[in-house]
């Protein structure tokens, strides 16, 4: 391990009043605060918020014992994109040797789960980023489910190697790494495009699945969504914050300069609209048809049971897919229609 590492972690939260407070006092609780090794500093990205976010986080830090380590950024504008362009090129340090990013509405219940993902990372020079294996607060705490609940629990997380994926929700990068790029304005899903711009130095290099890995003993809990309605419009957003990475992917690997490009989209709030206007639709419509068919690989070869299973799943994909298409050929998917 490097003998003094710097690390800064950012708190997204924007209208988060009702989860700032428990957040910050869980922090607190994380040992990472009490090495010597370590310097430590927590900035909360409030931004965009309305409500008393700002003001709920200066009163629960004031009273911390890390106060010190603690900052409040009131930004102006809200999107998580624009939020993690400021957080790593103004907020966090020049020279900080690890970046954490992380919701404000998680727990955390490890008081040892930072240090463990950090210490994970450091320990393996070739790893550029790690995540938090996320689990669902109904697997974590399943009392009193009905049966709608135990088959939400149960599903998901089987098309995903999550150990190569880059969960949004919590995860660390090297300093160094993140300041190598920008995140264009309005990404509806950040963290597919984080994790492309790492394994493929934005596409200027072939994927390399082992630059991504993590220590599955560290977890973060999140609200599972508990009805159907609420999954698939979950679902819908995730389909077309894809679709739309597909398209500035296609931009930057046609592109010799894919980083001037990223940073002309970090100032511009108009260029993903514009990008988009420009090469939607596609002989497929809006949203590539992997997105729809990406459960049948492999099916013939399924026991009778999984194909069941399957099939169920993939008509789900199906009322997803056509809500996401007609979604964004009206343009309301993303609002840059």
């Amino acid at each position: 391990m490097k003998q003094h590492l710097k690390i800064d972690l950012g708190i997204f939260a924007h209208n988060e009043a009702a989860n700032i407070e428990s957040m910050l006092l869980m922090l607190q609780r994380q040992d990472i605060f009490d090495l010597p090794d370590i310097s430590f500093r927590v900035l909360v990205l409030a931004n965009g918020c309305d409500d008393n976010t700002v003001e709920l986080a200066q009163q629960s830090i004031a009273r911390s014992k890390h106060a010190a380590q603690f900052e409040v950024c009131d930004i102006a504008f809200g999107g998580k994109s624009r939020t993690w362009n400021s957080f790593v090129h103004d907020f966090a340090g020049d020279d900080s040797d690890f970046l954490i990013f992380c919701d404000a509405d998680i727990d955390i219940p490890q008081p040892d789960a930072l240090r463990k993902m950090i210490a994970f990372m450091d320990s393996r020079p070739q790893l550029i980023a790690s995540s938090s294996r996320p689990v669902k607060d109904i697997v974590f705490t399943p009392h009193n489910l009905n049966l709608r609940e135990k088959l939400i629990a149960a599903a998901g997380g089987t098309l995903d190697d999550w150990r190569k994926s880059i969960c949004g929700q919590l995860y660390s990068l090297k300093g160094d790494v993140a300041r190598g790029f920008h995140l264009p304005i309005g990404l509806p899903v950040e963290d597919g495009f984080v994790r492309a711009m790492l394994l493929t130095d934005l596409f200027r290099k072939p994927e390399d699945l082992n630059l991504i890995d993590v220590d599955e003993t560290v977890f973060h809990v999140y609200r599972s969504e508990r009805s159907v309605l609420a999954l698939i419009r979950h679902q819908v957003r995730i389909v077309i914050g894809s679709a739309l990475n597909a398209i500035v992917f296609e931009a930057l690997r046609a592109s010799d300069t894919p980083h001037t490009v990223l940073e002309t989209a970090a100032k511009d709030p108009d260029w993903l609209g514009a990008l988009c206007r420009e090469k939607l639709p596609q002989r497929y419509g809006f949203v590539p048809l992997h997105f729809l068919t990406k459960r049948l690989s492999g099916f013939w070869s399924y026991t009778l049971k999984r194909k069941l299973v399957v099939l169920v799943g993939f008509g789900f994909d199906l009322v997803v897919y056509v809500i996401a298409q007609f979604k964004m050929a009206r343009g309301i998917g993303s609002g840059y229609w």
